[in-house]
């Protein structure tokens, strides 16, 4: 019990420190002293107002990415599972684009925009898509699965790009910027709405994190069990919707830290789910403010800020490849 004790410990410690890092520095660098000191009102804004927002938004993403993955790659007993790969992300920012172009932006219901919702929609439509997959082929062959995730994603990605090409040059605009995954924060409630889905998501996670384990004997295992084996699939893809369509409304897409992130700490850790959960949730966080740092760190040589989704594309995608030219193949 000591050992997964420390481990949690280092895994908040590390997201702690990645938050440091990302209010610190960045095209900028300034002192944390600003955040309690007002005798300079330019660089306490600049860290309160404008990049606090922004490191949380980050910490919170690559969290909600990350248990999401876990989650899923558990699920279908898959390594290479994860949102971005299964194009649940895909069906996210479709129905936020849809929202965009339609210009349901500035209109909200029940105090929440149309724009979040809309993407938790398209989000939810994807995962139903993926689930009726899982039931169709089984677990057993996930490599099918992931394969019509890339499919989604690429009908997603067409009719974006013809939305985008019949909308006005303005509108376009906004969907692509979107679209390249960016943490500029829309403020304290936008923020509020992100973690609300991703902790609730989260705590659907950890109290089926034991039941996510047996699903490694399979349905019949899992079953004789007592595991109700399709409720719990259900569960799990409906928290990891929640988690993932309220994370790609705000920061448009994402990709490879739901891949990433889990596989190291399987790697490290083992494959218990009830211990990857809570430290890929940290380190998840920790891993994309980092990478935010990096982007921001870029400005000094790029002189323009490099999209997040564009950095964690760079490091995930020959990651990606590496880990399915180690695979085994299918039999």
């Amino acid at each position: 019990m000591k050992a997964p004790r420390v481990t949690l410990a280092v895994s908040v410690l590390t997201l702690v420190i990645a938050l440091l890092i990302g209010m610190a520095i960045g095209s900028d660098s300034i002192p944390l002293r600003y955040v309690f000191d007002t005798s300079d009102q330019k660089l306490h804004d600049a860290l309160v107002v404008a990049r606090l927002p922004r490191v949380i938004l980050a910490a919170l993403s690559g969290a909600g990415l990350s248990v999401a993955g876990v989650a899923l790659q558990a699920t279908l007993r898959n390594p290479l599972a994860e949102p971005y790969v299964l194009g649940v992300s895909g069906g996210c920012a479709l129905g936020a684009t849809l929202a965009i172009v339609l210009g349901l932006a500035p209109f909200s219901y029940l105090g929440a925009s149309l724009v979040p919702l809309a993407a938790l929609a398209g989000g939810a439509v994807a995962t139903a898509i993926v689930y009726a997959l899982v039931r169709r082929w089984g677990t057993g062959d996930s490599y099918a699965v992931i394969l019509s995730g890339f499919a989604l994603n690429a009908i997603a990605s067409s009719v974006i790009t013809l939305v985008r090409t019949l909308a006005s040059p303005v509108i376009g605009q906004k969907v692509s910027f979107y679209l390249t995954g960016s943490l500029d924060s829309q403020g304290w409630p936008a923020l509020a709405f992100v973690a609300l889905y991703v902790c609730l998501g989260f705590g659907m996670l950890m109290r089926d994190g034991g039941r996510l384990n047996l699903l490694a004997l399979g349905d019949e295992g899992a079953t004789h069990l007592g595991v109700n084996v399709k409720k719990l699939e259900r569960r799990t893809f409906l928290a990891g919707s929640l988690i993932v369509g309220a994370i790609v409304s705000m920061t448009g897409m994402i990709g490879f830290v739901g891949l990433l992130v889990p596989h190291a700490m399987r790697k490290l850790l083992g494959p218990d789910v009830r211990l990857l959960l809570p430290t890929s949730f940290f380190f998840g966080g920790a891993a994309l403010v980092l990478c935010d740092a990096a982007s921001r760190l870029m400005y000094q040589w790029l002189h323009r800020e490099l999209a997040v989704g564009a950095v964690t594309a760079l490091i995930g995608g020959p990651l990606f490849l590496a880990l399915m030219v180690r695979r085994p193949s299918p039999a």
